[in-house]
């Protein structure tokens, strides 16, 4: 091996290492991996740029746009109210969970699925008087064991059969290839949930019940009306960089200021709102020209158009993660306030502004109402519910599940490719209305998509620099050739570095080792590349190691904990019935 497979055997060692310890974002390392490949001449541009025409990245932005479709048609809510009824006990409600869950996921990215379902399932878990802590956290293992069950389950399952098809030259796996798999995997897995997971599921409030009563976090005050604050802005009244309190909104002749500006000037009569530490009231009233607030609705309970109440997970890629509330400019950055924070399902008490935000972390915003629409691109964090509760138009509901099934039978039928199929079910989302222009391009995952796309340069490394030999070789020397037991460590491999990096850097790491592995040794590749693809997907063990897990972190008030006490069992069993299953359907020889 010369120089350009050590250096990419030290980039790739490099990259993984900066992914697990610190907090660059997936897409900045693979990036910059991507550039240094380039710059050095371990790969040519057309290489490098690989996979920003590969066959499988394409289909996966199509099925964004598809899944948006149906979201903004209310698709998801009408399949889930017609299936999940009235269950009377926590077995009887995870089967009815399961029945639209499995189906929605094989067929749409799991994570818009989740995001619907999670506010649909904190209503109906209140209904049924099930704690959510029993029900979050098989949300979103079920989502994700419907993922494996076709080819478009998972955006991983794409790009991994498009670089698939472009480093082996075959024509690559049909739609149904990995159900034969993914079905006894799932119906094993969903047995788990249904009949072991509600013994070890705690039984918790949510840390969002804990937000109701938006009274016992805020207080207010009042402006004595003709006093010597009438007329001065916010920050020259001192009310501005308080320690132990902050102000949230300002009512004034019936209508809302939210998201308030240091500019803001005071008039009489304004009811001001503040967030924090509640004793902090009596050094409020210290400053001359508040007044207690005589009203007897508090500000905060009253419905008004201009406020937006919204509850929502701080993602991975939130530049506020490690900053404190007061620090990171919040208000500024995302014209919004924090209200409360919910961490391993308690709301944190105290000082807000001094709050180091963490990833998973639920917090409780008034924001302005463009803080939805900016979000949706942004990325900073995961919505989980918007408290207006925003009502879609369900009329074009069918027609979106009828632009689905199209894309499934021509891509089923070979009528189409996959590709084809998605673009056109794609471009008819947006014609027919299901989905606008705006909607499509928000729901365009521009961070997962260059991610996806970095990966492929440092795959393509891997194999033409010899590195992929190289580690391939050593794997064979611990494995002394036998198949069984280079399956299982390709499993064990991808399933581990799924649970640090992303799964789809882990699975386009991992496919040109594989490769070079049956290459070598005379082996069938397919049991191995979709051995790959379900490790890649079978993320159970911690709620940062795939992005629904983190999603239902807050909403169900668990700690991380519960996550390893619930899904290393998870990992172990849908490992072993994987591992066990694959030399009886695909030979392991060629």
């Amino acid at each position: 091996m010369d120089w350009h497979g050590w250096l990419t055997v030290l980039l790739t060692a490099s990259v993984l290492l900066t992914l697990v310890f610190t907090r660059f974002t997936p897409d900045m390392v693979l990036m910059l991996a991507l550039t240094i490949l380039s710059v050095a001449g371990v790969l040519d541009a057309k290489q490098a740029l690989a996979g920003f025409s590969n066959e499988g990245l394409i289909t996966v932005a199509a099925m964004f746009v598809i899944a948006a479709g149906i979201s903004s048609t209310g698709g998801v809510e009408i399949v889930v109210n017609n299936l999940l009824g009235n269950p009377k006990t926590t077995r009887g409600a995870l089967f009815r969970l399961a029945l639209p869950l499995i189906p929605l996921s094989a067929f749409l990215n799991n994570t818009p699925v989740v995001a619907t379902m999670i506010p649909a399932v904190s209503r109906w878990s209140k209904r049924i008087g099930i704690a959510p802590s029993k029900l979050m956290i098989p949300l979103s293992y079920i989502s994700i064991l419907g993922g494996t069950l076709t080819l478009i389950g998972t955006s991983t399952n794409l790009v991994l059969n498009g670089q698939y098809q472009a480093m082996t030259g075959k024509k690559g796996f049909e739609l149904f290839d990995i159900t034969w798999i993914g079905l006894p995997v799932a119906l094993v897995g969903i047995l788990f949930i249904i009949t072991i997971l509600p013994a070890l599921l705690p039984n918790n409030k949510s840390a969002a019940e804990q937000f109701a009563d938006r009274k016992k976090f805020t207080f207010e005050v009042a402006v004595a009306n003709n006093g010597p604050l009438e007329g001065v802005t916010i920050a020259k009244a001192r009310l501005r960089n308080l320690q132990r309190i902050y102000l949230v909104e300002i009512e004034r002749h019936g209508s809302i200021v939210t998201a308030v500006s240091s500019e803001e000037k005071l008039q009489g009569g304004d009811r001001l709102v503040f967030v924090g530490e509640t004793s902090a009231i009596f050094d409020i009233l210290r400053i001359n020209g508040l007044v207690s607030s005589d009203n007897q609705t508090p500000v905060i309970e009253k419905d008004a158009p201009e406020r937006c109440l919204v509850e929502a997970v701080v993602s991975q890629s939130c530049d506020s993660i490690g900053k404190a509330i007061r620090d990171s400019h919040f208000r500024d950055r995302y014209g919004a306030v924090v209200l409360a924070v919910a961490r391993d399902g308690e709301a944190i008490q105290g000082n807000l502004g001094s709050i180091e935000l963490q990833a998973g972390d639920l917090l409780l915003l008034e924001a302005r109402p463009a803080f939805i629409t900016r979000q949706r691109v942004q990325k900073d964090f995961l919505l989980i519910n918007d408290l207006a509760e925003t009502r879609p138009n369900h009329q074009r509901a069918k027609l979106s599940w009828a632009l689905l099934l199209g894309v499934i039978l021509a891509a089923t039928t070979g009528v189409s490719s996959m590709l084809n199929a998605a673009l056109v079910g794609a471009g008819l989302m947006v014609i027919t209305g299901c989905c606008s222009i705006n909607e499509a391009r928000r729901s365009l995952d521009l961070t997962v998509l260059i991610s996806i796309a970095a990966s492929f340069a440092l795959g393509n490394a891997l194999q033409v620099s010899g590195a992929a030999d190289f580690i391939a070789r050593h794997i064979l020397s611990i494995a002394d050739g036998n198949p069984w037991v280079l399956l299982g460590l390709t499993y064990i491999t991808v399933s581990l570095l799924t649970e640090v990096i992303t799964n789809n850097a882990a699975a386009l790491l991992m496919l040109p080792i594989v490769l070079a592995i049956t290459g070598n040794q005379s082996l069938n590749p397919e049991p191995f590349v979709f051995a790959t693809m379900m490790a890649a997907s079978a993320s159970f063990a911690t709620p940062l190691g795939y992005q629904t897990n983190l999603m239902v972190y807050g909403p169900g008030g668990y700690h991380f904990k519960d996550f390893i006490r619930v899904g290393v069992p998870m990992n172990i069993i849908v490992g072993i019935t994987t591992i066990g299953l694959i030399p009886f359907i695909w030979p392991l020889q060629n």
